[in-house]
Formats: C-alpha cells, structure tokens, sequence
C-alpha cells in the first residue's frame, strides 16, 4: 500500500533472514525419498531463513500494529463493535462443537441441532416473527435472502410487474445493492428535516409495481422513525412487504419488535448483536426471520423437531419449506457463530437483553449531549444507539472529518465511521455501544474536544496525524491505485 511517512519500529521478517538459519529440523525420513516433479518445486521464492522465535515475535509486532475492542474503545458506527465475553468463545471451541462435520448423520448431531432451534426459537421471540433461517452468512446476504422471499412471495401470486423496492437514503449502503442483485429496480426515499422517511414521497411511489420497501431501523442516523406504523401501512395498502434491516437491534432488544410494528421480513446479524467478534471480512451470520405468511418461503433446510424418543426428549432434523426459494449457502450456516449467539442469550436473559439496549441508548445520547456545543449535530434529537456529527466547522475550513479521525488514532481510539450516512456532510457516526464504562465515554469526549481545539489552532497538527502510531497517514488515492501488495517486485 502506498504510503506516506511510513515509521516501521522492528525490522520485517526478510530483513532477518540468514542463509542457514531454520526454526525447524525435521527427523530423518524413515521411508524412502522420492524426487517432486520438477514444475511443483520453485527455487526463485526468497523465502526468509529465520528461526522460530523471530517468526513468533514478527506476527506477534503485526498483531499489535491493528487495533481493536480488546485494546481500546471502538466507536465505530452502524456495526456495534462492543467487547465480547470471552466465555463465548470458550462455548464454540467445545470438542462437541468444533469437531463436528455437516456431513454427519443427523442422529450424530443432536446436540448441534439442539442449538441451532433454540436458537431459532430465541430469535422468533426477539424479533415477534414467525419463522426463522440460520443460513445466510452475513447481514448483506441475509438482506440478499430477504429480498429474494419477497420476489418469490410476489411471483408465487403471479403478481409479476412488481419489480420495485424502495430504499430510505437514510438506510444501510448494503440496502440497494442487495434489492439490485436480485432483479429490483430501486428508488431513493429522502429523509425529512427530523431524520425519517419522507412520508408523502414515500406514498407517491406505492403504487402497483412496489414489491417492498427496505428499511432500516434505528436507521444510520440512530433515530428510530417515529412514523412507523404509517410507513408500514402505506406500504401495505399498495401491496408491497416492508423489510426489516435488524443491524441497529442492539437499541431494540426487550424493547421494540419488528413483528409487532408489522414488518414482513427481518435479517439480524448475530455478529453485531450478539456477541461475535467481527471486522476484518468474518466470521458473520444474517439470519433471516419472517411472518406467518412468509414461512413457506425460507431457504431450507431449517431444523425442526421431526419426532421425540420415549422420555419424551425432543429428535431434530431438517425439513424443506414447501415454497422455499432453496439454499443460499452450502450446509447450514456458521454454525461456531451461533454456538456464540446462544450463549450470549442464555447467559443475559430477557432482563440482560434489555438492559443491553437500554445501556446502548444511554451511552449514545451521554456522548451526543455533551459533544453538540462542540459537533454540529443535523438531526440532534434523542437517539438510539448511534448519532451523526459533522467533522467540520466554518472556522476551521481546511479540516474534514478524515484529519479527526486520524488524530483521534493518537489519542489510542479508533475512528468512528466516516463519510456515511451520505446525507450528512463531512460525517463522523459514533457508536459507543452498552459495554463501554464511564471513564472511558468521559476520555473519549475529551479527546474530540481537544481535536476541535487544534482544528482551529493548530490544522497541520490534525491534517498530518496519526503521529503515534506504527504507521503514518496513507496516500488514499495511490494506495487504490497503486496497489504495492508483496515485499518483492517479483518481476
């Protein structure tokens, strides 16, 4: 990756190397040796000659080059990067759990299967919906799935011109791309002056093509849209469904219900909610819930309890939704993602669950009212989880959001999400998330108040940060261009 002020502390791996140096001897072979084909071996990879412990020191140095929750606190808005319980972990790497294969008779699995409708159960009481699949394997692809339940639920009624889906500018950026993939023609919704959905723009556009609308909610201005009911209602008198984006559940959990505010379909992502470290391209899982009228609809297979033996003790299996729209990923789902989510609901409980989001909620409007003197804030109404500030100010005019979130790496923070949503200018989202303390909400506003200080009375300080950590600011628009990704010019 290109860069700019690069400050590497330790040497690289290769710098090391020395001819003769191994972190290995193996024995002498006790079978006889056999000479490889000659187009399997290559002899020009330099690979470094290097010992044992400067192999583990090396990846030990880049480990801590990356930050993350178990350092520092992780702001980072619209994916609730919260700690996660390390007994979880623990759960998922339980002989039981880690050993198996998906190609096991089921009567070997039971206990695997018993997690997963347990789990399925939790999920229908969390949500209000009826029916659930554990199979898609990440929220875009549980939004994917969702749409896909809506064009087959349409097309099952031979209502075929149905081909629209519209999207809240306020939605997830994953919202049209997902409508899109699957065949739909998307319309933008804009917001209003108070963050919702604009009601008269979104009637004008129910008409007899609408297959559904895809809203989220809390949306990605962590307000929750106060006209709910009627933005579902309108939706439904044009016959379209309303789905349900559940990557802000952690505001609703024990509080709101997407079935009870009359949502057609749902995808959560437990690794969000409930507890599974994510970032860096997994693991995930988008399950997707939806109501009765939609059961028939869901990929298969799904678990259900197929018998009971004579103690009474439940048999499960998997079973085929009659309308199923078929698989979406092969086998079952993450599985060790699951085992996660479980014990994560098990050990809250309903009152836990609760107070997750009650706890989100305080957090996120501690950190909004005591930073909008010093943060416009656009949409500056109680929120939920998250809310949007504007990384500039009139005098300060050569600072954007990007320097603040380069200089609050000094700080041992890491930046909120930057320019999203797209509505708001110069946007920094904070989501600070239940599981974090007082103290650190309290340092963490100190910090942006003193970048807003230095914007105005000392901008280079910001505009060349970070200045403390293993690497300084990239070249971003040589860094897409220029991709430098090995150590050698190979050619």
């Amino acid at each position: 990756m290109a860069q700019q002020d690069v400050k590497i502390r330790e040497p690289l791996l290769i710098e090391l190397s020395t001819p003769g140096r191994r972190g290995v001897r193996f024995p002498e072979p006790d079978v006889p040796q056999a000479d490889l084909p000659e187009d399997l071996v290559r002899s020009d990879l330099p690979l470094p000659e290097v010992s044992e412990v400067d192999v583990v020191r090396h990846y030990t140095r880049l480990s801590q080059y990356n930050h993350g929750v178990d350092i520092n606190f992780y702001p980072l808005g619209s994916c609730t990067m919260k700690y996660n319980p390390k007994v979880n972990e623990d759960m998922a790497r339980l002989p039981g759990f880690l050993n198996i294969h998906p190609l096991q008779p089921v009567e070997t699995v039971q206990g695997a299967l018993a997690v997963m409708y347990t789990l399925q159960e939790a999920l229908k009481e969390i949500t209000g919906m009826a029916g659930v699949s554990l199979q898609p394997a990440a929220g875009a692809h549980g939004e994917l799935t969702g749409v896909l339940i809506i064009r087959e639920y349409h097309r099952s009624r031979g209502d075929t011109k149905r081909n629209k889906i519209l999207v809240p500018d306020s939605a997830h950026g994953t919202n049209p791309a997902s409508s899109a993939m699957s065949g739909m023609r998307v319309v933008e919704i804009p917001s209003d002056k108070r963050g919702n959905i604009d009601l008269e723009k979104l009637k004008a556009e129910c008409d007899d093509t609408l297959a559904g609308l895809m809203i989220t909610n809390p949306n990605t201005l962590g307000l929750f849209e106060e006209h709910i009911e009627e933005v579902v209602q309108a939706v439904h008198e044009a016959g379209g469904l309303v789905y349900g984006d559940g990557a802000n559940l952690n505001a609703l959990l024990g509080i709101a219900r997407f079935g009870d505010m009359g949502f057609d379909v749902v995808h959560l992502n437990l690794h969000k909610t409930f507890s599974t470290p994510h970032g860096g391209g997994g693991p995930g899982s988008g399950p997707v819930a939806v109501a009765e009228h939609l059961v028939d609809f869901l990929p298969g297979p799904v678990v259900t309890i197929v018998d009971q033996d004579e103690e009474g003790t439940p048999i499960y299996g998997f079973t085929w939704p009659e309308k199923s729209i078929g698989r979406v990923k092969a086998f079952y789902g993450h599985f060790g993602v699951m085992v996660r989510a479980l014990t994560y609901i098990l050990m809250l409980g309903a009152d836990g669950l609760r107070q997750v989001a009650e706890d989100a909620v305080l957090n996120a409007n501690y950190l909004r009212v005591l930073l909008q003197d010093t943060y416009h804030i656009p949409y500056n109404r109680l929120c939920k989880h998250e809310f949007v500030a504007e990384g500039r100010w009139p005098d300060a005019p050569g600072i954007r959001a990007l320097d603040i979130s380069k200089r609050l790496m000094d700080f041992g923070f890491h930046p909120p999400t930057n320019y999203f949503p797209l509505i708001v200018h110069e946007a920094l989202m904070i989501e600070p998330t239940e599981t974090e303390s007082k103290a650190t909400l309290d340092a963490f506003i100190d910090a942006m108040k003193q970048i807003a200080r230095e914007a105005r009375e000392n901008p280079e300080l910001l505009r060349k940060a970070p200045h403390n950590t293993p690497f300084g600011r990239v070249d971003e628009v040589r860094a897409a261009r220029q991709l430098i990704l090995t150590w050698f010019d190979w050619a």
